[in-house]
């Protein structure tokens, strides 16, 4: 068990699961189950997930939940992509999900779905020094990558996908030009905005990946409308037979399976624009996909090579922070997370992570504006593109840098019991530290919980020599307070409170 991963993937048409076993840093596959969930079919007009997809992604999960039971929670990612991006109830269905499931589910964004998938992809060419441009029709949405030496240069997600154009523009498996051109068009549409830059980007070799790309190439060859993989003249004579057969259920082709045969028209629409807009010839396919890029980026974390770090680092460069500043802010907001909880002292605990990369960005929203740059740093850090970051970890960093100061009544939302709050605390206790940023290093001072809140303990006569830290001190007391918790400042000679 010890040298096996798992990632689960709740595409919107699809939920797969995929084992594999680590073995001299490659991944070999092991075992892998699939459920036809068809997730976004049960998106409402309004953007509401009902009940009966619910129900079929939970029984689904479930079924995963045995095979993965005796795996550790660090062993298993699981990601959730376009349907549960827009579905405006999707965090209750999180819920049932993830208690089906037995582990964490991340919605990730578009761009970093992308990234995902051409990780996945790049691990399984033949030769991935090629520049390559890649494309995958999923579900509710298709991710469009250039990259090249496992590096993508160019990411892009748009929301088409081949359970929404199958039931938008082939009702009832209704085939007919009409149609197939507004299908094409409404495609066509969407990558009109990314299409020039991606030509003049250039590739040597385009590939298809996933469930559409690879259906698309079973039926084209075992028909004989293609000598190999998907090319623009067998696209168009795979046309002429499905509008000759003039319905669904009236298609006889070989290769094409039962659980993709409701979905491949929206699917064959968007491939048939991808090959017009991009000018492209023939296409390979590749077995890679989100599900193998999620597991090639769980090795990295499982081997210390997180790209949420370089992200990170990333970030402080590119909006100038003071890193000696930022540093220190880390280094004892740390320091006291782990006073208050020695558990959580390990630099590989998930809370001690975001808590330092918290504190590497708090700082980002000055190269804005000086005034409010909390909030301006909150809203970068939940709104930009951060690779390797799922919308959660995203959103959670978020609110993290917009209560390091300021008002504490703006994430009193958050659960009264969510560890957030300790997090929060060890924070805005090392900003108000070195507030100064006079490099003074960690601080002669003790954090403890006390009752629903906590006691800092300083050194005799510490903050007698620091009167605008312990000001700053006495509005912190004051701001926790407002929210029904105590912060109390004592010295150790005293024994009483100086703020209480």
């Amino acid at each position: 068990m010890r040298d096996l991963i798992a990632a689960i993937d709740l595409g919107s048409n699809s939920f797969r699961l995929q084992v594999g076993r680590i073995v001299n840093d490659q991944i070999y596959p092991l075992d892998g189950l699939k459920e036809a969930v068809r997730l976004a079919a049960g998106l409402s007009p309004d953007k509401r997930l009902d009940q009966a997809a619910q129900q079929r992604g939970v029984l689904a999960l479930q079924r995963f939940h045995e095979r993965l039971r005796d795996f550790p929670a660090n062993r298993v990612r699981a990601v959730a992509t376009n349907t549960l991006r827009v579905a405006k109830n999707a965090p209750e269905f999180l819920i049932r999900a993830e208690a089906a499931l037995g582990f964490p589910i991340e919605v990730i964004a578009g761009r970093e779905e992308a990234r995902l998938i051409y990780v996945g992809v790049a691990h399984t060419l033949p030769d991935p020094h090629k520049q390559q441009l890649v494309v995958d029709i999923g579900g509710g949405s298709t991710e469009f990558v250039i990259g090249k030496s496992f590096a993508p240069q160019l990411l892009e997600s748009r929301y088409m996908g081949c359970v929404s154009f199958s039931l938008n523009f082939f009702p009832e498996g209704r085939i007919d030009k009409r149609g197939m051109k507004e299908a094409e068009l409404a495609a066509r549409r969407e990558l009109q905005t990314i299409s020039a830059a991606y030509r003049a980007a250039g590739w040597e070799e385009a590939v298809g990946s996933s469930g559409t790309a690879k259906a698309l190439v079973e039926i084209l060859e075992q028909n004989g409308l293609s000598s190999g993989g998907i090319t623009r003249d067998g696209l168009e004579k795979l046309k002429t037979v499905l509008l000759r057969a003039g319905r669904l259920d009236a298609l006889d082709l070989a290769g094409l399976k039962g659980d993709r045969l409701p979905v491949i028209l929206g699917g064959f629409a968007i491939m048939s624009a991808v090959f017009k807009e991009f000018e492209l010839e023939h296409m390979v396919f590749s077995e890679g996909a989100l599900r193998q890029g999620v597991l090639y980026d769980l090795l990295g974390r499982y081997h210390h090579h997180d790209l949420r770090d370089a992200t990170i680092n990333a970030f402080v460069r590119r909006y100038g922070v003071d890193m000696r500043q930022a540093q220190q802010v880390a280094d004892t907001a740390c320091h006291l997370l782990g006073q208050l909880e020695p558990d959580m002292s390990d630099p590989d605990n998930d809370d001690h992570r975001f808590l330092r990369w918290a504190a590497l960005v708090h700082e980002i929203g000055i190269s804005v504006a000086h005034s409010s740059y909390h909030k301006h740093s909150a809203y970068i850090v939940g709104n930009a593109d951060m690779p390797g970051f799922s919308r959660m970890d995203q959103a959670r960093l978020a609110r993290l840098v917009l209560a390091h100061r300021g008002k504490l009544e703006r994430v009193a939302s958050i659960d009264a019991a969510s560890v957030d709050w300790l997090l929060i605390a060890c924070l805005r206790l090392a900003v108000v530290i070195h507030r100064a940023r006079d490099a003074r290093g960690l601080p002669p001072a003790t954090l403890q919980r006390e009752g629903r809140g906590f006691s800092l303990t300083t050194a005799p006569g510490w903050l007698q020599k620091l009167p605008l830290t312990a000001a700053a001190l006495e509005e912190e007391r004051r701001q926790w307070q407002g929210l029904g918790r105590s912060l109390y400042v004592r010295a150790l000679s005293l024994r009483t409170p100086v703020a209480s």
